[in-house]
């Protein structure tokens, strides 16, 4: 089987054909037409990678060949001959044929293939580009269809589980099960929230920015409410603080993101031994800009973790690391609405976070 390239060229004058065969047949697989006529049925057979026409030529010119057959055979790489005379044939050519070159006659044999082999490079490319769509497009839809799958088939089932699992909680007697049932509700609820997550982020790459009025004090207080179920989070004491004497307008479900992966952390990563556990939000709003802290006594972040933390996937060592994407989510988030992230913190003893958001028109 041959893998030389395949190169249709097309001239109504067959001395013409003989001589272009004879100089390239060792290089390329060459197929020669008459007509432009000719030249679509051979299209109908054969893939070409590059097609060289004649301008010139009876019934239908090299320019017309090439229009009529850009948008069945988009692929080959389209190449006129013409002489100096044809100037307006030649951007005709360009602009109506897409034709990558004009080659003018009569040709120097160096020249034609040196030209030929750079035309074999472009096709190379734009086929390799066109492959990669290809399989961005594939994996598009499959991303669609997990996601699709992961809000509907995975997480009805996981929340059949929890409630199972917290109503054997209620009725179970045998204190030697609490145990497990409370580890089989914590992992339940992880794996939610993971599922969560990467729903919410799919959603937020895939959306534009929406600009909605901003009412903090109700935002902060639902994002409270929503994270209570939390393994020991009514054990925390959580204050806020909002002042807010302007409008503010921005996405609400991303801010709503951006709010909820920075308590559910704060939450998440409180020291057990610490008896006064506390979480602190206050929130800002001056000069259209709204600056939100979050601050607690957890664990905190060892020096060596902070320049990773919002890289997609990295956990720490510690005993209850969560999946590595919720401030992966935060900072993307951020990006998305032109807001900023800093984060101070001191292993042992706790953590604050304090984004900036401008606001939007």
């Amino acid at each position: 089987m041959s893998t030389k390239p395949n190169i249709l060229y097309v001239d109504d004058e067959p001395n013409n054909l003989t001589g272009f065969k004879a100089s390239f047949r060792r290089d390329y697989k060459i197929f020669t037409a008459e007509s432009a006529e000719d030249a679509m049925e051979l299209l109908k057979e054969e893939d070409f990678e590059v097609i060289i026409s004649d301008q010139r030529m009876p019934g239908m010119s090299g320019v017309e060949f090439f229009e009529a057959i850009k948008d069945d055979y988009p692929q080959p790489v389209r190449m006129l001959l013409t002489g100096y005379s044809d100037i307006e044939s030649v951007i005709k050519a360009i602009n109506e044929g897409n034709v990558y070159r004009y080659i003018t006659k009569p040709w120097e044999e160096q020249d034609l293939k040196l030209t030929i082999d750079n035309a074999l490079e472009f096709y190379k490319a734009k086929n390799d580009l066109r492959q990669r769509n290809i399989e961005l497009e594939k994996a598009y839809n499959e991303l669609e269809k997990f996601v699709y799958s992961a809000s509907h088939d995975l997480r009805a089932p996981l929340a059949s589980v929890l409630g199972i699992v917290r109503l054997a909680k209620m009725e179970n007697k045998n204190p030697d099960f609490e145990d497990y049932l409370d580890k089989i509700e914590t992992s339940i609820d992880k794996l939610d929230i993971f599922i969560q997550n990467i729903i919410a982020y799919y959603r937020s790459e895939k959306l534009e920015v929406q600009s909605t009025e901003i009412d903090f004090e109700e935002l902060i207080s639902n994002a409270i409410q929503s994270l209570e179920h939390y393994e020991n989070a009514t054990a925390i004491d959580i204050s806020m603080e909002i002042k807010q004497n302007e409008i503010f307008k921005c996405d609400e479900s991303r801010l709503k993101l951006i709010v909820n992966n920075l308590l559910s952390n704060a939450i998440r990563y409180q020291r057990p031994e610490e008896s006064n556990k506390r979480i602190d939000i206050r929130v800002s709003v001056e000069h259209n800009m709204a600056t939100i802290k979050v601050e607690d006594n957890g664990i905190g972040i060892k020096p060596v973790d902070i320049r990773n933390i919002y890289n997609m996937f990295y956990t720490t060592a510690s005993a209850n690391s969560g999946s590595g994407i919720g401030l992966y989510i935060v900072k993307d988030t951020l990006k998305k609405l032109s807001g900023s992230i800093e984060v101070d913190s001191t292993a042992g003893k706790g953590t604050t976070f304090i984004i900036k958001i401008p606001g939007q028109k």
